[in-house]
């Protein structure tokens, strides 16, 4: 017999039951932003008092709890955390072949400026890595690179986290809008349409925003060419190609305009003065060593390579064809102890349903084995042999030991939060906010990503219940469906999971909770802005957001 999810298990009170529900996530947020803890211990102890908190609320089953925890656990290991590791393993081996140095004379060549080395690593070739990939991919390169050139950790990992932002809703090559699409029924390239009216307006902001953090707003001016180039040239091109071409391409096209745009003006332009960190001063700027073309061309062709193999991967051709011509995974079709033994009702489905749960180990459809792979091609190109590539495996894996029990704890924390019910009864709280929901709908994306790491999770959890809502008060449903995910994309930098991974990618294993402080003030402001813009664009600039007439018109009775 199924077990029945109650969305309002405490005295039929959903606002109780949300308090009561809630109280792991705010223990999370004490742990991390007022206690410290390191990631590990936060993210172990707040799965077990999620645990705890959704058998006496919802009287949860202890063994369906237990295994919604250990298939979240699972997927924090296979495909999550086996990006990072092998996207840290792909960066040691530029720097155990001393490869590194040339990548980092090569950028200097173009600026030893920090602010305009954020730019183009952090923003523009963050974005394409989030539009490749996703999954940490751009946080965990990025960060590296960064780190290399000399940025200070909190600063490179903070600065990453930020940046990646706007590319999150078409990262992984559009995923995040598709579910969306395949979660209302709504049409995809609609969804896509209206996020590409959302989020150019904050691709435009953030560059400024990197740079006034970094810099100051004194240090900001000096620059504002190139903010202005990085910015407006992956606005446009983001604008155009979600609203011409669709969610697919989005964050590749924009990202290649931006950095090539880029490039181009400091070909031609240079601010007056060379910025460094404050605790740089004093230190003469280094000077690099000048290398040939083809120099150059070998240190950056492991990231070149990466490029086009991430850039494969995450086509749905490639994908056909991989699960045609090598069918090498394990499939559980049923996960036991949880799959047919969770019961989905109203208002978050149309009837009662059965919550599936199955787990897909598919090694070589997955982004990591893409960066496998890629540092397999680098070892051959910088003649790194077995026994050193070995060595550098070995010491990269001890380093991610911790970050990787991070990652799994807190994608099991969002699994139960999934299966117990937990995120839908915080969702039914926000959709009962009446004429204010489009003020309040970016928060539920943004809610989303930050228990499970994923724009695409959030939109599978809420996407539906946006456009519930909206259709139920009177508003344009396409634009709640796509605040969700615009919503979401600033939640990404406060994520425990990404966290973990900015933290692991540049050398901040235990400093997880001064990261999270880092970046929360940021990411509530920036959300701010969203819930501004949504609410403007659902009652002032209604023309603004494409319409959809007639999908699913009987679907707001389900709440009556």
């Amino acid at each position: 017999m199924p077990w029945t999810q109650n969305y309002a298990a405490l005295g039929n009170s959903l606002g109780l039951t949300a308090l009561a529900v809630s109280l792991p996530i705010f223990y999370l947020f004490w742990a991390l932003a007022i206690k410290r803890m390191k990631g590990h211990i936060a993210g172990s102890t707040t799965l077990l008092l999620t645990i705890i908190d959704v058998m006496i609320v919802y009287k949860m089953p202890l063994g369906t709890a237990l295994s919604a925890s250990a298939l979240g656990i699972l997927n924090g290991l296979f495909p999550i955390s086996w990006i990072i590791v092998t996207a840290v393993f792909l960066y040691n081996l530029t720097v155990e072949a001393g490869q590194f140095e040339i990548i980092k004379s090569s950028i200097a060549s173009l600026s030893s400026d920090r602010r305009l080395q954020a730019l183009l690593i952090a923003f523009s070739f963050g974005a394409f890595l989030e539009g490749a990939a996703g999954f940490g991919t751009p946080v965990a390169i990025s960060g590296a690179i960064l780190i290399g050139l000399g940025f200070e950790p909190l600063y490179a990992a903070g600065l990453c986290l930020i940046a990646n932002t706007a590319p999150v809703a078409f990262g992984g090559i559009g995923v995040p809008i598709i579910t969306a699409g395949a979660v209302t029924g709504m049409n995809a390239n609609i969804i896509s349409a209206a996020v590409g009216r959302q989020l150019p307006f904050l691709s435009v902001f953030v560059p400024l925003y990197l740079i006034i953090l970094m810099a100051g707003w004194k240090g900001a001016k000096e620059v504002l060419p190139a903010i202005a180039v990085s910015g407006f040239t992956f606005a446009i091109a983001q604008w155009w190609s979600s609203n011409y071409l669709g969610p697919l391409l989005p964050d590749i096209i924009a990202s290649l305009f931006s950095l090539v745009s880029t490039v181009i003006l400091l070909k031609f332009w240079k601010p007056k003065n060379i910025w460094r960190f404050p605790s740089e001063k004093g230190e003469k700027v280094a000077e690099f060593k000048k290398y040939t073309t083809g120099q150059i061309m070998k240190a950056w062709s492991p990231f070149a390579i990466l490029t086009i193999m991430v850039g494969i991967w995450g086509t749905n051709s490639f994908k056909d064809l991989i699960g045609k011509s090598l069918k090498w995974f394990v499939m559980i079709p049923h996960w036991p102890a949880l799959d047919g033994l969770v019961l989905k009702t109203m208002p978050i489905v149309k009837k009662p349903a059965i919550y599936a749960a199955s787990y897909k180990w598919d090694f070589f459809a997955a982004a990591g084995t893409a960066i496998l792979i890629t540092s397999l091609i680098t070892m051959l190109i910088l003649q790194i042999s077995p026994a050193r590539a070995g060595k550098v495996a070995g010491n990269t894996i001890k380093t991610l030991v911790y970050p990787i029990i991070t990652i799994g704890s807190v994608l099991g924390f969002a699994y139960i939060a999934n299966y117990s019910g937990l995120s839908y009864t915080l969702g039914l709280l926000f959709s009962q906010t009446g004429h204010a929901f489009p003020f309040f709908a970016p928060v539920l994306g943004w809610l989303g990503v930050f228990l499970t790491g994923s724009d695409t999770s959030a939109n599978a959890l809420f996407a539906q219940l946006q456009q519930v809502t909206a259709q139920q008060i009177g508003v344009n449903p396409v634009l709640t469906v796509a605040a969700n995910s615009s919503g979401g994309v600033v939640g990404k930098m406060i994520s425990p999971q990404s966290i973990a991974v900015a933290a692991a990618a540049t050398g901040l294993v235990g400093r997880e909770s001064d990261l999270f402080r880092f970046t929360l003030k940021h990411s509530l402001f920036l959300l701010t802005i969203i819930c501004i813009m949504t609410y403007l664009q659902a009652y002032v600039l209604q023309g603004m957001i494409p319409t959809i007439a007639g999908i699913m018109p009987t679907i707001a009775s389900l709440i009556h």
